[in-house]
């Protein structure tokens, strides 16, 4: 067993996630702390390999009251890069501790014993709270009955339309935007509105590039953005989950 370096935690899913302000004070960085993130906050996206959250801390030591501090918990790969990418012995120490954490974690998890105890855990779960998942699931199962069964990669407006007849209003002005702003697609230069690499590796886009004769006989190539029926799927189903949170 590893002995603790940074404390790992463990989500309901399985994912590992770090503190990042253990991170940071395991770092020995010097600066603020949002100073700090805010180098990294771009190079991820949020909601997927970092999700910010409230830290309770005293006002001071051996104060009853609490105040409330801004904590971001990453995923460990998250972790894992930006302890790699301080350049320092620490840093490297604290990377191979997160490398050999990944390594006891995988190999837990493939342990029949635990992959039985698991299976009855969820098993107990869905038959105590059955009634309300299938209630939750329902529009969700139809649209991915529905999109499944087309292979026929669509436009990011007529994605928005889609979204739209399932109950989320959103054009695709805005729709492009929030795929910019959460990383889907690059948000300038040359790629500007086409899909970053990591959701194309994902299959939820893909790049048709087409070939055009320019009057003077050159020829120019242009890029559009399409969504796959996987990507349909994913964003109809998240526009729907976070729709049923706010109520």
């Amino acid at each position: 067993m590893t002995s603790e370096v940074i404390k790992v935690q463990e989500n309901e899913q399985g994912e590992q996630h770090v503190s990042a302000r253990e991170l940071y004070k395991g770092l020995g960085i010097k600066e603020r702390f949002s100073l700090w993130f805010e180098r990294y906050e771009d190079m991820y996206v949020n909601s997927v390999d970092y999700e910010g959250v409230g830290l309770p801390t005293p006002y001071r030591k051996g104060s009853s009251k609490v105040q409330i501090i801004q904590d971001y918990s990453l995923s460990v790969d998250m972790a894992k890069h930006i302890a790699m990418m301080t350049k320092t012995d620490k840093g490297n120490q604290i990377r191979d501790y997160f490398i050999e954490v990944e390594k006891e974690h995988k190999a837990l998890m493939n342990d029949p014993r635990i992959q039985m105890a698991m299976g009855l855990q969820s098993a107990q779960f869905l038959l105590d709270h059955k009634d309300k998942i299938i209630e939750e699931m329902k529009p969700k199962a139809i649209f991915a009955d529905a999109v499944n069964t087309s292979k026929q990669s669509i436009l990011v407006g007529d994605l928005a339309k889609l979204i739209s007849q399932n109950g989320v209003k959103i054009g695709q002005n805005r729709l492009f935007a929030y795929m910019r702003d959460n990383g889907y697609l690059h948000k300038s230069g040359s790629q500007y509105n086409r899909p970053t690499q990591r959701y194309i590796d994902q299959g939820l886009f893909e790049v048709k590039e087409s070939s055009h004769t320019n009057p003077d006989g050159s020829t120019r190539l242009t890029f559009t953005t399409k969504v796959t029926g996987k990507g349909q799927q994913y964003f109809v189903n998240k526009f729907l989950a976070d729709k049923n949170e706010e109520k």
